[in-house]
């Protein structure tokens, strides 16, 4: 959306659907360190394909839809706050558990990843207990 749109109210967004804020969730996590390389891309894909929400879509228009949500709020730390838009509670915790998957995917969570993390928590209501029974599970997923 560009000046004249925003400040004159000549366009509304369109609202982000479900589907694309679940990428976006792990697409946030995936950028947190900056930049999201290929391997992020391919990680965030394979994710994807085993959620339902995706199995009828193409990943890359979805990718596509991620990345106009990006826009609309400027930057992509702003753009973390459209997860509040998912639509229900076990969608919100579906995105918490997705990103702090990708998070520990990487095999070491750095201090962007853990600030973007605590923020999701907040931002989707996400009680303290729940995100460490959800980080617990995660760890022994990945646990050598």
């Amino acid at each position: 959306m560009g000046l004249l749109s925003r400040l004159a109210g000549l366009a509304t967004p369109k609202k982000a659907t479900d589907d694309v804020l679940l990428v976006h969730a792990m697409l946030l996590m995936a950028g947190a360190d900056g930049d999201i390389d290929d391997s992020e891309i391919a990680v965030v894909r394979g994710f994807a394909c085993t959620l339902p929400e995706f199995k009828e879509r193409d990943f890359g228009e979805i990718v596509g839809e991620a990345q106009k949500l990006v826009r609309r709020f400027g930057s992509l730390k702003e753009s973390v706050s459209a997860l509040g838009e998912l639509s229900t509670p076990a969608l919100k915790a579906k995105a918490f558990v997705l990103a702090a998957d990708i998070a520990l995917a990487s095999g070491d969570v750095d201090e962007a990843e853990d600030e973007l993390l605590t923020t999701m928590q907040r931002l989707l209501g996400i009680d303290d207990q729940t995100a460490q029974s959800i980080i617990w599970v995660l760890q022994r997923k990945y646990e050598k």
